[in-house]
């Protein structure tokens, strides 16, 4: 079999494949034989069916080989694909130009692929990253939020203001005198923004024996909901004590003998967290400048749509683990279904836009992917489905996706050169050093700076890996239906 392609309008290439004809003899033959062995002929043995009665029952020789030929060549396209090293991201348009009824086989396969994206400028990005010092305003924060676990409450005469926790009896009803809220004795937090619209306004400056009336809008009751009158009197109003910073009390909240070591921790935890901040900020915000500079025109639908229909499936398996069907999922969020499409539509344009830019930069720089490295992700690959490299080779070849593996792998490269090159400074635009982030280029199973591999970006956001990996783990895959044949 012999395959060569060639660009056509747009983002389309044309695929011409030529099969000799021994090989198409040699499908007819397993074609014949299978049918044999199904077929049932009064006066024939499953499997001992001649041919000439098989090509009768069929309609004739012609028939036949057109049966043959119809599961035969997505075998055939797949193969092609892998020779040609094309990863389509539609189904093929194939129409075959000779073999019909004899002789070797021929045919075309118009099929749509990414488009190579302009990216001018990528060479000269700038990101800002969240700073990695450690203050001890930032030390200061951490301890007086241990200290606030073990704050008491204090009674005071003053007027009551945000962190005060004040005692209510609270009371809310209908413009028709129906009780909707009843409550005694309530602990409420000054500040909170919970209970009722408005609540916090009227008991910022309240004092104990103050009654308070005011209107707010029923939760979630729409603007045609009439209001609750609500009246509210304040019957106590604490303030929280913390405890002193003192190694005693060190001791009895941490695992630390004084102060000093607490904060030593603390400054060691805030560093590692604002290091991860750091780093994950540096990914995304290289990925989202790089993306930026693709123009939307550039973008195909389909691409958008495969990836919106992508993260659609995903968050209903999400929700249904959680037992929640999608109208509540709606209803909980107060969204409309047009409204979340929308957003995930937008979304899933934006990662496209990441993954072609990825693409176009592995193309510009030329970053290839070298045999040794394409086993070593097949026998990584292998090692996370439990098959040998030889048998995952075997099936992403069979469905055409080996070239799928190239990209994703081109991609890989592509985002280390991308972190490499950009350059990174924090909110005050001081140049930071990439020792200090110590971030790591992706090679095999790692991933950069410890960044959720769904960051990277496409139709490929991670999914491309996962979807060549099902393919991959399947049993069998042409990569084309039967009824995407002769169109």
């Amino acid at each position: 079999m012999r395959a060569t392609s060639e660009a056509v309008d747009g983002n389309k290439v044309r695929l011409s494949v030529e099969v000799d004809e021994p090989e198409v003899a040699k499908v007819l033959d397993e074609a014949i034989r299978a049918l044999s062995r199904q077929a049932r002929v009064p006066g024939f043995r499953p499997g001992k069916v001649p041919r000439q009665v098989l090509e009768a029952r069929m309609g004739g020789a012609v028939a036949l080989r057109a049966e043959a030929l119809r599961d035969a060549i997505p075998d055939f396209y797949a193969q092609a694909l892998a020779e040609a090293q094309i990863d389509p991201i539609s189904p093929p348009e194939i129409d075959i130009t000779a073999g019909q009824e004899h002789g070797p086989l021929a045919f075309d396969a118009v099929v749509d692929v990414r488009p190579v994206v302009a990216i001018p400028g990528y060479a000269g990005l700038r990101v800002t990253v969240p700073s990695l010092g450690v203050s001890e305003s930032d030390i200061d924060a951490q301890v007086d939020r241990l200290r606030d676990t073990e704050a008491e409450l204090v009674s005071v005469t003053r007027t009551a203001r945000d962190g005060d926790h004040v005692t209510i009896d609270v009371h809310g009803t209908l413009p028709g005198g129906e009780d909707v809220v009843a409550s005694d004795d309530f602990l409420y937090e000054v500040g909170s923004g919970r209970v009722a619209e408005g609540l916090d306004e009227q008991l910022r400056g309240a004092k104990v024996g103050d009654i308070l009336s005011f209107h707010a809008p029923a939760p979630g009751g729409g603007d045609a909901a009439p209001d609750i009158e609500f009246r509210v009197l304040v019957k106590e109003v604490q303030e929280k004590k913390l405890p002193e910073v003192t190694d005693e009390w060190a001791a009895e909240a941490s695992e630390f003998s004084t102060v000093e070591e607490l904060r030593a921790d603390v400054r060691e935890r805030l560093a590692r967290i604002k290091l991860v901040q750091a780093q994950l900020s540096l990914r995304q915000g290289a990925m989202a400048a790089l993306a930026e500079l693709v123009e939307d025109d550039e973008v195909p639908g389909a691409l958008v749509e495969e990836e919106l229909r992508q993260r659609l499936s995903d968050l209903g398996h999400r929700l249904e683990e959680q037992g929640i069907g999608f109208a509540q999922f709606l209803e909980l969020t107060g969204r409309a279904e047009e409204d979340l499409v929308g957003e995930l539509r937008a979304e899933a344009r934006h990662a496209v836009k990441g993954d072609l830019a990825l693409r176009s930069l592995a193309e510009a720089e030329s970053l290839d992917v070298t045999e040794e490295e394409l086993d070593a992700e097949l026998e990584a690959m292998g090692a996370r489905l439990q098959l040998e490299p030889a048998v995952v080779r075997e099936r992403l070849t069979r469905a055409g996706r080996m070239a799928a593996v190239r990209s994703e792998q081109r991609k890989t490269k592509a985002l280390a050169w991308l972190l490499d090159h950009v350059e990174v400074v924090d909110e005050e635009g001081a140049p930071v050093s990439r020792d200090e982030l110590r971030v790591t280029q992706r090679t095999g199973e790692e991933r950069t700076g410890g960044a959720p591999e769904q960051d990277v970006g496409g139709t490929g956001d991670g999914a491309a890996e996962e979807r060549v990996e099902h393919v991959a783990a399947a049993e069998s895959g042409s990569g084309t239906k039967d009824g995407e044949i002769g169109r």
